[in-house]
């Protein structure tokens, strides 16, 4: 069975959950530098097909974040500066 990957317009997504450190640590770092990305609660209600998502790339387990880029590719629990890294690449600015 495929798992459908969650529809962004955004170059940077990330799926985190307020209880995570993980997560808030990755957007503090990513608010200091202003680095846009667009933010989706895993807790949410309605959010059963995003955590398939989550488990199917990550072997089974739902691990937060999760950051999809908007070339398809994703990362678990990424550094800040990964990130950045990605959206220069998406973006093509320096």
């Amino acid at each position: 069975m495929s798992v459908k990957t969650p529809e962004t317009n955004a170059a940077v997504t990330i799926f985190a959950a307020d209880w995570c450190p993980f997560c808030r640590k990755l957007r503090e770092r990513l608010d200091r530098t202003e680095t846009p990305y667009d933010l989706v609660d895993v807790e949410a209600g309605g959010m059963d097909e995003v955590n398939e998502w989550i488990m199917s790339v990550n072997d089974g387990n739902r691990i937060v974040p999760t950051v999809l880029y908007s070339d398809g590719t994703h990362a678990t629990n990424p550094e800040a500066s990964a990130v950045r890294a990605k959206l220069r690449e998406l973006t093509g600015e320096e």
